[in-house]
């Protein structure tokens, strides 16, 4: 039998298996002669911890393979992300986690759990985290995506759903390739991926990557919004021009012993300016103020088997989120003076999995599992913080107070156990369920039980009918338990407080989540495939920030603080929407052939703030439509065209109850070039043009910030990927 190589219609939620020779040779009728069932029946790790097929899963499922990363140019995870059906993407828009995106109505990286081959790689205690040109997609096999709240399998964050990365063994793609990117506003990028392997069954993967990119000078292409003016005492003549500089790099280490035993490392890292996402008014655009987050993890894997039926997996899994004790800003918020912030998190994950055969008919997923948490979060520092001490002995002061205001920098160490069991029973041909609840105790914030339920009923070869039942929880983050900045301005008998000064809580509880959602997959002809996702989801006990609090003279002794706020559990959420997916592969005489793929979604929901004012969800456009398709004439030249256009998306600044103010809606279109088989057949050179007709456009962004954040214009790289 032919080895398999996965090549799926991205925006439908079952996995495509085509044999090496048919997609080498671009022979599209051969593709199109395999069975739905052969089709379904591909297992995928994201459905669970132990492989369901997507045929058995309830939840709507994406696979985006290799080939498909490669033709749609998605270079990092960010590009992907805004190419997904139900997802509003905003780049630039904050320093902390630089792009903000929203999926399905859930707003925020702290909502989607992002794992690489079932380990976690986003911030190991839960918080906010940059998801850009760091997460670069050279290593990547496929990348799949479940929808929807998963927290019965994978625990706190799994709200919006989960993006696993899954890597090659090196014992199946022995090689090497690199590749070298060039473009305008000094962009630069280098990448490469090595496998070896040897008789022993030892087998390496590795590979990294370095981008740098000055970016736009953005006050030149929307000078309205770049105003020199005063801030603090730089006057508006003194004023700089703007920066934008970013840059990023990864590596990444995968040692297989055989086929039970795996190691693996990932480090992430990603510095952006302190001012990103700041109006003229409110930041100085140094580049001496930048953010500087990195992500170590590093895990270990043991597969064996207890009995005939009964297949086990232990994981270990070690990771650290940091910020650079010398990041800092010079802002509205520290009083133009220039001030520093610390971020740290820690996690150590220990988890034990079982998968039972039962029956023919039924199977038994369970797990249990141990996990330690540290987190440090500190901002307003007059000097950087000494990595060397505990946070109680910095002995740091409030700048601009004499030295008569301590800062109080508060740590956080937390544990969980955790212990789920999900049944997958299969009825008959045409119909299967599945029934799955997860207990999680942490020392923080005592219990929470999730359930996941689910059917899948497919009468007839063409259809599956799916229904999901899901729940979730997120644990408040370091940055809203912990959380504290602001700055003193002397007065009579002490300091006063700049107004909002913030202040930790410590009584926040995890917000619960739950959705439900149908799903339709209609195949009218093998190289057609039409999905429909209808969801309802419901947040309680948002985490939002609290009204101004009274002026408070006696908390912090020589102070005064003018209206302080809060991270509060006070706000309920509410998302209904409606995704419909399509791709076609489709052939044009014998030496042409393609894929068509789109998306049209919409969305609408309220959110319930801290003064119990209900209003439009922000940072989600009503609707939207994305749409690309890729021409491959035989194997020698490729063309990419891919549209998005975004409706009118509301923001977090309010009109009037229950309207916010919008956002306009855009058009942009990007075009990627392929010229394939060069320098003795090996090489592929690409060009690739974003916002290719120079649309002047706006994402979304917030308060303290751009209420319309500008958005790059027409950007162009060149590059060569080179196989060895």
């Amino acid at each position: 039998m032919p080895q398999l190589r996965p090549l799926w219609l991205s925006l439908a939620p079952i996995v495509f298996c085509i044999p090496a020779s048919a997609a080498d040779s671009n022979d599209v009728s051969q593709l199109l002669s395999l069975s739905l069932e052969d089709l379904l029946n591909t297992p995928v790790v994201t459905a669970s911890r132990q492989a369901e097929t997507s045929s058995q899963s309830p939840a709507h499922i994406m696979v985006i393979t290799r080939e498909q990363i490669q033709q749609r140019r998605y270079h990092n995870l960010a590009d992907l992300i805004e190419d997904l059906p139900g997802v509003d993407f905003m780049r630039g828009t904050k320093s902390s986690a630089y792009n903000n995106f929203a999926v399905q109505g859930y707003n925020g990286s702290n909502k989607l759990l992002v794992m690489l081959d079932g380990v976690r790689v986003g911030h190991p205690a839960g918080g906010t985290f940059p998801v850009a040109e760091n997460f670069s997609l050279y290593p990547a096999k496929q990348v799949e995506i479940l929808y929807g709240p998963a927290a019965a399998l994978y625990g706190a964050d799994a709200v919006a759903g989960v993006i696993n990365i899954i890597t090659d063994r090196a014992s199946d793609t022995p090689g090497a390739s690199v590749t070298l990117t060039g473009g305008n506003f000094g962009s630069r990028e280098a990448s490469f991926n090595a496998s070896i392997k040897n008789e022993n069954q030892l087998a390496l993967s590795m590979g990294g990557h370095l981008q740098q990119s000055d970016r736009a000078p953005l006050d030149e292409y929307f000078p309205a919004d770049f105003p020199k003016v005063n801030a603090g005492s730089t006057l508006a003549a003194d004023r700089e021009d703007y920066v934008g500089n970013i840059s990023s790099h990864s590596l990444y280490a995968r040692l297989d012993v055989g086929n039970d035993l795996s190691f693996g490392y990932y480090r992430n890292h990603f510095r952006s300016l302190t001012s990103t996402g700041d109006t003229s008014a409110t930041a100085l655009y140094r580049e001496d103020s930048y953010w500087d987050t990195t992500t170590d993890t590093l895990y270990g894997k043991y597969r064996f088997n207890l009995s005939t039926n009964l297949a086990s997996e232990l994981v270990v899994d070690y990771s650290t989120y940091e910020v650079d004790p010398k990041s800092n800003y010079v802002n509205v918020y520290s009083a133009f003076e220039e001030g520093y912030s610390y971020v740290h998190g820690e996690r150590l994950g220990i988890e034990q999995n079982l998968n039972w055969k039962l029956s023919d008919r039924h199977r038994l997923l369970a797990g249990l599992g141990y996990q330690a948490y540290t987190a440090i979060e500190a901002a307003s520092l007059p000097s950087p913080y000494s990595t060397n001490l505990d946070p109680a002995d910095q002995g740091l002061f409030y700048p601009n107070t004499n030295n008569s205001l301590p800062i109080n920098i508060d740590e956080a160490d937390f544990h969980n156990v955790s212990l789920y069991t999900q049944l997958q029973s299969q009825w008959s041909e045409s119909f299967s369920t599945m029934a799955g609840i997860r207990h999680d105790h942490q020392s923080e914030y005592g219990n929470s039980t999730n359930a996941r339920l689910g059917a899948v009923w497919h009468p007839r070869a063409q259809h599956y009918f799916k229904l999901l039942y899901g729940e979730a929880f997120r644990a408040p983050s370091p940055e809203e338990s912990l959380g504290s900045f602001g700055s003193f301005t002397p007065v009579a008998g002490g300091y006063e407080s700049n107004r909002g000064f913030r202040l930790p809580n410590f009584d926040l509880v995890p917000e619960e989540a739950k959705t439900l959602s149908l799903t339709w997959d209609w195949r009218p002809r093998p190289a057609l495939n039409l999905v429909a996702n209808a969801y309802h989801s419901k947040i309680e006990n948002l985490i939002v920030t609290g009204a101004s609090m009274p002026d408070d003279s006696t908390s912090m002794p020589g102070a005064i603080l003018k209206g302080p706020r809060k991270k509060i559990n006070a706000g309920e959420e509410t998302h209904n929407g409606l995704d419909l997916m399509a791709q076609y592969r489709f052939q044009i005489g014998a030496s042409w052939s393609g894929d068509l793929w789109g998306s049209a979604s919409w969305v609408r929901g309220s959110i319930i703030d801290a003064r119990g004012v209900k209003s439009d969800i922000p940072f989600a456009a009503e609707h939207k439509f994305k749409l690309g398709t890729t021409f491959r004439y035989q194997d020698r030249f490729s063309i990419t065209p891919r549209l998005l256009w975004i409706g009118d998306t509301s923001n977090d600044r309010k009109a009037s109850p229950p309207n916010r103010l919008m956002t306009p809606g855009y058009t942009v279109t990007d075009l990627h070039l392929g010229w394939h088989k060069l320098l003795n057949d090996k090489a592929t050179a690409w060009l690739d043009i974003t916002n290719l007709f120079d649309k002047r456009y706006y994402s979304a962004a917030g308060a303290g910030s751009f209420i319309d954040m500008p958005q790059q214009p027409r950007t162009w790289t060149v590059s060569l990927e080179y196989p060895f």
